[in-house]
């Protein structure tokens, strides 16, 4: 704990708060002029103790730092705090849990099973029982309203901008220039008809969605107005709440989440405002994490934007803390249940379509892969195959090192190993909150379990293997959504360095590195909140977006330079509403763009050289392995602008991370140790290993592996063969030497070894994914490309299925007929590139398309 200090050395308006409120634990960071920071964890829900975990972590620091008491659930005094931003999970539990508010979902007559019926995706096909995912509103108004876009053709040069002749109240003009016709004139009276009956069923919040109203909003404008002045205290439109691009299912589904979520985001948000003296943040800049990386204030913030409000803090927080300028960036974030995965170039990536709990979402989101594997995650010997999760011990029981009965986890495998101290944990665990973590019953449970493994398959493994193999599953299985990161989008993954960090990630950085061919970790010293301390560094930010039917070409680039130059104004409008200084605001602008007969778009960043076309051909090419001709068309889709805030919190500590790797004369740290212990490693089995807390090394000394390095809230593992640098705000871990296996992994008998069959089975499974995204990427048929109604799958020289990613079942009972046929028919014919198309039920059994690259002298895919 900080040194406590009295309310005279404080400036008033000097404090400055970073909170992420995750579903478990809080974290704040807090700056105070003069001192150290302070970082301070607390359980998110303690009603025994307290109402809201980040008042009552601002509340702490306030009384230390203050020197005077603060009783808990008393008003908060705010002349300390100048700022407080924060990330929070109540958008996602209250979309995962189903806990949102009532509303209705307003729509064109016709559509009232639009979201019902969505993509009819199957994300979930191998599932005995299906289970649809709950609709989020309660009562469908279907009202009497249709625009139909006139004359449109995919080769738009034919535009409906000169035919057919408007006709007033016939036809509308668009905001992306084309001509709508008026099927059907918005009724006024029988909207309000229709919506004082949904009012008086006691549904007081709208979502609504008509067709075409990402390019026509007016309608959707008017029943909003109508809504408005019945008196709904919440109304989202779907040509507002989102990135209002085409796609009615995903924006009516997104209007629909922002009805449903953004009540309890206002909630919660009053409910936080009421902690503070006066019941309000007047004169406290508060500030929250968007899904898109930026922040927003807290009078703005909404529920759709919300969902990815804690995982973003943690994508900024890498990339403002570990990115040198050079080498791009994996984040890896492994908590206790799960591990979210990023990516940073020296620019923010982002997706603008996703799905969250069984809901499309159309609102720019950073873009985070997930995977069930964390600490908490259970092992399972199952089919003759080592499983780690998805299953989670959760906080109860936890892990069975807890001593409340969990099973066996990630976090008890680490622990048996020797990569966890007990001694170094806080004593709070038994009946009495006073016990170390329980080494015993891990040792027993995993003799148990390799007493199993040993009578299924007559090998003899001792336990210490059997922690290990569990482990290196677990690390596969989180390398691959890395790889759907870099691999799949056509980056090389060992050109990336991985900033690691959440609770669990430095046990596990050295082993994914490796495995991935990654040569350097970096690690912040805030790495165990990096996503508080990441909105600490964060950016407010405006997004400003607009549809376009254009055609990029030379005549269209001075219009779309004008509708650029009219979103930049917008976007700074909404900048200069949140209190940033005109000379503080920059602008990134973007196109959406795709080729002519295609329906797979890159959003562009404005190239330096303005060329536009050359920068779609380099992504294209990345992505996809190849380009069109010149001559072929592009439409422009979206027009976009963000509008970014620097404000003085807005900070990096990347510079000081390059200088000190440059400036600093790394030598053996004077200091050898604080303990030993035997910890197993991959490379070498069983090893002596030193035991240093960080806090005792001086920046510019060097730790050669095996090692474990411990602070207050992290335990670092560096492996055999690894170098690990100290930084002042970083330990950097550069891969310098890999170790082979040890003899206990490494053998020479054809017997299956079921630690590789389960590593093999997820890079087998990983290539099969990929194949499928870059099948439902590059795809024109809208079957494929939204219902996913396609297989991928990796086959033997003969013929035999080996593995397949989660597609559809029919198609994989007959693809292993379909490729050993072809392999009959074309034996000794074909070469290396060559293209097999078969259509034929004699040669596949169910009459499906198959396609099968060669890569070889066996057909193999």
């Amino acid at each position: 704990m900080e040194k406590e200090s009295t309310s005279s050395t404080i400036q008033p308006r000097s404090v400055k708060f970073a909170i992420d409120r995750g579903g478990t634990f809080t974290d704040v960071w807090a700056s105070i002029p003069g001192q150290s920071d302070m970082v301070l964890k607390l359980l998110s829900v303690d009603p025994g103790n307290y109402g809201d975990a980040p008042a009552e972590g601002i509340r702490r620091v306030l009384e230390m730092v203050s020197g005077t008491a603060i009783p808990r659930r008393s008003p908060i005094p705010k002349d300390l705090v100048r700022s407080i931003r924060m990330g929070t999970t109540v958008a996602t539990n209250a979309l995962l849990e189903r806990k949102g508010t009532r509303h209705a979902f307003v729509v064109n007559q016709g559509f009232r099973d639009l979201l019902d019926i969505g993509y009819q995706s199957r994300p979930k096909l191998f599932d005995l029982g299906i289970r649809k995912p709950e609709l989020l509103y309660d009562e469908v108004v279907e009202i009497s309203e249709r625009l139909t876009v006139e004359a449109y053709d995919e080769d738009a040069f034919k535009s409906s901008r000169t035919q057919p002749k408007e006709s007033p109240g016939l036809f509308v003009r668009g905001m992306t220039g084309d001509l709508l016709r008026v099927v059907r004139p918005l009724d006024e009276d029988e909207v309000r008809q229709k919506l004082m009956n949904i009012k008086s069923k006691g549904i007081e919040t709208l979502a609504i969605c008509l067709a075409h109203s990402y390019m026509y909003p007016d309608h959707e404008n008017r029943v909003a107005e109508i809504a408005s002045e019945l008196g709904f205290s919440h109304i989202s439109t779907s040509s507002s709440v989102g990135a209002n691009m085409i796609k009615m299912i995903s924006r009516g589904s997104s209007a629909s989440a922002d009805a449903y979520l953004t009540p309890e985001i206002v909630r919660y948000v009053e409910g936080f405002a009421k902690q503070f003296q006066d019941g309000n943040l007047d004169n406290i800049s508060c500030e929250f994490m968007q899904s898109d990386g930026g922040l927003v204030s807290h009078k703005a913030f909404s529920g759709l934007r919300g969902i990815l409000s804690g995982p973003a803090g943690g994508v900024v927080g890498h990339a403002r803390t570990s990115y040198d300028g050079k080498s791009p960036i994996v984040g890896f974030d492994m908590g206790g249940t799960s591990t979210d995965v990023s990516r940073y170039g020296g620019s923010l990536e982002h997706v603008f379509e996703s799905t969250t709990a069984g809901v499309s979402i159309q609102s720019p989101q950073l873009d985070i892969n997930t995977v069930a594997a964390g600490g908490g995650s259970m092992l399972f010997w199952r089919d003759g195959l080592f499983k780690v999760g998805p299953e989670s011990a959760g906080a109860h029981p936890g892990p069975a090192s807890y001593r409340k009965g969990g099973p066996l986890t990630v976090t008890d495998a680490n622990l048996f190993l020797g990569r966890l101290i007990p001694s170094y944990f806080p004593a709070i665990f038994g009946p009495d909150e006073n016990l170390p973590l329980d080494s015993d019953i891990v040792a027993m449970k995993l003799e148990e379990l390799t007493k199993t493994i040993n009578a299924d398959t007559g090998r003899s493994m001792t336990p210490h293997e059997v922690a290990i193999g569990f482990i290196e599953v677990a690390n596969e299985s989180m390398c691959r959504p890395i790889r759907a990161l870099t691999e799949a989008r056509g980056f090389v993954t060992a050109d990336h360095n991985l900033a690691t960090f959440g609770g669990a990630g430095g046990q596990h950085a050295c082993e994914i590195a490796e495995k991935l061919g990654i040569g350097r970790i970096v690690i912040h010293k805030y790495s165990s909140i990096l996503s508080a301390y990441g909105m600490a560094l964060a950016e407010v930010v405006q997004e400003a977006q607009e549809p376009s039917s254009e055609m990029l070409s030379v005549d269209s680039l001075p219009r779309l330079n004008d509708r650029l130059s009219f979103l930049k104004e917008k976007a700074t409008s909404g900048l200069l509403a949140q209190n940033i200084i005109q000379s503080a605001i920059e602008h990134e602008y973007y196109l959406n763009l795709r080729y002519n007969g295609t329906d797979t778009n890159f959003m562009i960043s404005k190239p330096d050289d303005g060329d536009w076309l050359a920068a779609l051909e380099r992504e294209h090419l990345r992505e996809l392995s190849f380009t069109f001709p010149r001559t072929k068309k592009v439409h422009v889709d979206d027009i976009r602008v963000r509008g970014v805030g620097k404000t003085e919190e807005s900070s990096s500590d990347n510079a000081r991370l390059v200088e000190e790797l440059k400036s600093l004369s790394f030598k053996s740290a004077l200091k050898t140790e604080d303990g030993v212990t035997n910890a197993f490693f991959t490379a070498g089995g069983l090893q002596s290993t030193k035991i240093i807390q960080l806090s005792s090394l001086q920046p510019g000394a060097v730790i050669m592996g095996p090692a474990i390095v411990i602070d207050n809230t992290q335990t670092i593992v560096v492996v055999p063969g690894a170098e690990a640098k100290i930084l002042t705000s970083h330990v950097v871990i550069d891969l310098v030497g890999k170790a082979g296996k040890s003899d206990a992994l490494q053998t020479t008998e054809l017997v299956v070894d079921p630690v590789k069959l389960s590593i093999f089975g997820h890079r087998f499974m990983s290539i099969a994914e990929q194949m499928g995204r870059t099948l439902q990427k590059t795809s024109i048929s809208l079957n494929i490309k939204e219902r996913l109604d396609f297989s991928c799958a990796i086959f033997s020289p003969v013929g035999d299925l080996v593995a397949n990613a989660p597609h559809v079942p029919v198609h994989l009972g007959s693809m292993s007929y379909a490729v050993k046929y072809q392999h009959e028919l074309h034996r000794g014919s074909l070469r290396p590139g060559d293209v097999l198309v078969s259509n034929h039920p004699e040669a596949g059994g169910t009459h499906l398309p198959g396609w099968f690259p060669r890569y070889g002298k066996n057909v193999t895919l």
